[in-house]
């Protein structure tokens, strides 16, 4: 053995732990000068098989000054657990080094001593790897990086944030003359090889793909209701289980129980102190709008065992690790496979230990979902994460990273990102457009100076504009959503961020809950939203734009294997026996269709004419064939819908009833004009511009505000809807603009799934059913429609006094 890995295992050994053959793998093909991806459980000792691999490969040799090392993740809340685990690890090994976090919350003094004198290690996110390369010298700051491990790459690949680290890693390849070690660590997902393709560029065949080679045991359980209506309906069964999910949090030292929203988050957070007053001071609320000082606080408070439990969004997804969970409970479907799992490895957090989590449905049909996940994490079958293609906006926000920093040389940085995944397809006509574009604005902006950004100096192009040097900083990043404004006490304390659309539709006075407390609104005044504590007991709870996920087409399989299942009265798992009663009902009014089978609904209302549909593809694409159908209808006959849909199907609602079965006849899933149907049905220009919002944003056509003078958001989708528009009419080739339009099609539509789903409803045979009241499968979709329409107090009655109607009928 060599004795550099015999080191190795005699660290682990004085710890009475033992080495993983993973961990040893990794070991000698990282001495080897191999990169790679490992792909391991949570809880594995991954992050020792690379920070070990990194020390060890440094014992016979005098380590240069510098930074040496950089440890990329996707979360804040990840960097104190591994930079307090390496810099133990450092020492044991007698190196004196400095292992440093650098992140939106380093504060500006140590930023500035971290620039002049570079720690050994750098702990850092995606945002901040990019706000280095900005730096005068940044050229000098990474000339002696040896290696980088992006940590939780799933996390980050399929997103414009993974574009970024590729975009990162192109130019450190570039500066060690390709001898530079990448690593991945990887979650499993559907397509791991591709990922390291992804990750490793034009390194890739020298890359290996480890991996752990064993299975972390996952228990799932589902909370049962002791009774199932016969009408569910999303929202309402949830909490009404609060009182299954006590005894649960009781039994244990530490509960995690992930929501899919912010705003659920806070409506359980408040529903579990209602019930369980003395849970005061035991329970907290981490999600993304909180300050940054409350979830630092709750992380702490979890990892010393101050609270007992946590209820959370994804934003502890990755945020617990090396801290003691003990069990989770998942509040509704969480749409997708790889992301339960993920969040079922937070507790049993240790090597063989059993991860244990609990499902509850949100309503009782949900509870399908529960015995779909579970077959699914059996049959290993997890959604592949898609890797982004030529998104043009980031790479101008690297081009601009690098003018203003160093300045880079135009054919040299060609290659450099032809190299890249992402941008392997980019072509020189494209490349110069790039480079006219950051000069003089391209064809339609060229008469604006503040789109003149960079000049060229002996074949170098640069940035020597202070003011737009100082404005991309301050832009950095790939992070866009709906203007956020701080939620704060009239006589100070802030609380957190939360978005202008929900603080628009409140007038002062008026009581909303946040951060688990009663607020009232007092005042907006420059970008804060002022209040102060109410003792009301009812409020509104604020709403997140983009809560809601789409469901997976692997578990869209799995819960249709599921429904064969109930059909052909196979009741051999507790959630399929437990909704017995609904499907009883559903076969009595309609049917459960066969997996060849497309069931449309219609029914009378006093609301007008009902047309159900259920293909059982997820909300996404529902939303695209709703809109398709609903177009194709108008054109034989001028008629309205209302549109609403759910996982299951979509609902089309019109004032009057016509001839839907004559409509069929006119091949409305027909595969012909599909494409030009879809744009036609739903306003595909509306949703490019929205795209195209963000893509100005990134790409630094729009300028956001200076910190705590924010532009408004009204205005900022002034100006890029007038640049749209100018696009639109004068540039109709313009990149960005294209690119808009190519995002909503391949991403906002999922171009390639919704045609497979058109395919497979086109072998299907269409069952008609005509009923005399609405379904089970179909009363979920109307109490969604009807959920944008009343409070939560007022469409608890009227779903209640629906469910008595309906079940007395």
């Amino acid at each position: 053995m060599d004795k550099r890995i015999k080191a190795g295992v005699n660290w682990f050994q004085k710890k009475k732990w033992r080495p993983f053959p993973f961990q040893i793998e990794t070991w000698e093909n990282y001495l080897s000068g191999r990169s790679g991806l490992l792909n391991a459980p949570t809880g594995s000792g991954k992050t020792y098989a690379l920070w070990i691999a990194f020390l060890i490969s440094k014992l016979d040799e005098k380590p240069q000054k510098g930074l040496k090392f950089l440890w990329v993740l996707p979360l804040r809340a990840l960097s104190k657990d591994i930079q307090s685990a390496m810099q133990a690890a450092a020492h044991d090994f007698g190196f004196d080094w400095k292992i440093e976090i650098r992140t939106g919350d380093t504060p500006t003094k140590d930023r500035q001593r971290q620039k002049k004198t570079p720690p050994d290690c750098l702990i850092t996110t995606p945002e901040s790897l990019h706000l280095l390369l900005s730096q005068k010298k940044a050229t000098e700051y990474f000339k002696n990086l040896e290696a980088v491990v992006v940590d939780e790459w799933h996390e980050l690949l399929g997103s414009k944030r993974g574009t970024q680290v590729e975009l990162a890693l192109s130019s450190f390849k570039k500066l060690s003359n390709n001898s530079l070690k990448i690593w991945g660590i990887s979650a499993t997902i559907g397509n791991l090889h591709e990922a390291q393709e992804v990750l490793l560029g034009g390194n890739d065949k020298q890359g290996i793909f480890i991996s752990a080679n064993f299975d972390k045991e996952i228990k799932i359980e589902s909370i049962l209701p002791d009774e199932v209506e016969k009408y569910p309906w999303a929202g309402h069964l949830g909490i009404k289980l609060i009182d299954k999910v006590l005894p649960i949090i009781n039994q244990n030292k530490t509960t995690l129980i992930f929501t899919n929203t912010r705003s659920q988050t806070e409506i359980w957070y408040q529903q579990l102190l209602n019930k369980a007053p003395e849970l005061a001071g035991a329970i907290a609320m981490h999600h993304g709008s909180l300050n940054n000082n409350i979830r630092t606080w709750v992380e702490e408070a979890l990892h010393s065992g101050l609270v007992k439990v946590v209820v959370c969004t994804s934003s502890l997804d990755l945020g617990v690790d090396f801290r003691p969970v003990d069990t989770i409970i998942q509040v509704g479907g969480p749409k997708g496979v790889a992301r339960f799992a993920q969040r079922a490895g937070r507790s049993g957090h240790r090597p063989g230990e059993i991860s244990k989590i609990y499902f509850l449905p949100t309503h009782s049909l949900e509870l399908i979902e529960g015995s779909a996940l579970r077959t699914a994490i059996q049959q290993k079958d997890f959604e592949a994460r898609i890797p982004v293609q030529m998104a043009l906006d980031v790479l101008l926000q690297f081009m601009v990273t690098l003018a203003v920093g160093d300045g880079f040389e135009p054919d040299e940085l060609y290659r450099q990102i032809k190299n890249t995944h992402s941008y392997k397809k980019i072509n020189q006509m494209e490349w110069d457009w790039l480079l006219t574009f950051l000069k003089t604005g391209g064809e339609s902006l060229s008469a604006y100076d503040e789109y003149h950004k960079t000049i060229t100096e002996d074949g170098i192009i640069k940035v020597i504009n202070k003011r737009i040097a100082m404005r991309h900083r301050l832009s950095i990043g790939t992070i866009v959503g709906d203007q956020v404004l701080n939620v704060k006490y009239i006589k100070g304390g802030h609380l957190g961020t939360i978005e202008e659309y929900f603080i628009s539709k409140l007038k002062p006075g008026d009581v909303f809950w946040f951060s688990g407390k009663a607020l009232e609104y007092v005042r907006l005044k420059d970008m804060s939203v002022q209040v102060k504590r109410s003792k009301k007991k009812t409020g509104l709870i604020p709403q997140w734009m983009g809560g809601r996920m789409p469901l997976s087409s692997q578990l869209s399989f799995h819960i249709k294997q599921k429904l064969e299942k109930l059909r052909l009265n196979q009741l051999d798992e507790i959630e399929l026996k437990t909704i017995q009663p609904i499907i009883d009902r559903q076969k009595k009014l309609s049917i459960i269709p066969k997996q060849d089978e497309l069931l449309i609904e219609s029914v009378i209302s006093n609301e007008g004419f009902h047309i159900f549909i259920f293909p059982f593809e997820g909300r996404f694409i529902h939303e695209v064939l709703a809109g398709l159908i609903a177009y194709r209808i108008s054109i034989s006959q001028p008629i309205s819908f209302s549109i609403a849909m759910n996982d299951y199907g979509f609902e089309l609602l019109t004032d009057e009833e016509f001839d839907f079965e004559e409509m069929l006849s006119l091949d409305l899933f027909s595969l012909k004009n599909l494409h030009d149907d879809i744009l036609s049905g739903i306003n595909e220009t509306e949703m490019a511009k929205r795209k195209f919002r963000d893509i100005a944003s990134i790409s630094g056509m729009i300028f956001k505000g200076f910190p705590g003078k924010n532009i408004k958001e009204k205005h900022i989708q002034a100006s890029s809807s007038i640049l749209f528009d100018v696009f639109t009419e004068y540039e109709p080739d313009n990149l960005l603009l294209l690119q808009a339009h190519r995002e909503v099609i391949e991403q906002q539509l999922e171009e390639e799934r919704l045609i497979k789903s058109m395919k497979k409803i086109n072998k299907q045979k269409i069952i008609y059913k005509k009923t005399t009241k609405p379904t089970p499968f179909a009363f979920p979709i109307m109490v969604d429609r009807l959920r944008e329409k009343f409070s939560t107090e007022t469409l608890e009655e009227r779903v209640a006094k629906m469910q008595v109607q309906l079940e007395s009928l």
